[in-house]
């Protein structure tokens, strides 16, 4: 699974000139699924995202995380951060899950992040969606499970 996360002070998805999820301080969280992602996956993206500490403190250094910044969380399925890019002009994205396994992991990682205490708003899976954020610093963060769960080389 792949994931960009973003620190806003505010966004939003609209779906057909209708928001159906927005927040304030928080989290943006772009969401991708593999054909090869597993429940496991989905469950350690959810918990590393979400313990996150990538809000200043009263130093300035990033030492907070959502808890303590009473921050929100708003995630899109984004089945895109699977493009391959390396031939041609037109990305391809054969590397990305079917729309069953997609939408199956996007919804439970929806529930994972409700599980851990922070109920999402989100976006529709499939949905032609349009995103609005207002990035804070900007902090932006690429999040994927390949390269997050790999053994330590020794």
């Amino acid at each position: 699974m792949r994931a960009v996360l973003t620190r806003v002070k505010s966004a939003s998805v609209t779906i057909d000139g209708q928001v159906v999820g927005s927040i304030g301080k928080g989290f943006l969280i772009l969401l991708g699924v593999g054909p090869e992602d597993t429940s496991k996956q989905c469950r350690y993206l959810a918990e590393k995202a979400l313990g996150l500490r990538i809000f200043e403190d009263e130093n300035g250094k990033m030492n907070l995380g959502l808890d303590q910044v009473d921050g929100q969380v708003l995630v899109v399925s984004q089945f895109t951060l699977y493009g391959n890019c390396r031939k041609g002009r037109r990305p391809s994205f054969v590397e990305a899950a079917g729309p069953e396994l997609g939408n199956a992991m996007y919804e439970e990682f929806l529930s994972i992040c409700e599980e851990l205490g922070y109920p999402p708003q989100h976006g529709q899976f499939g949905a032609d969606m349009k995103v609005e954020s207002i990035n804070d610093g900007p902090v932006t963060l690429i999040l994927d499970t390949d390269q997050l769960m790999e053994q330590p080389r020794r």
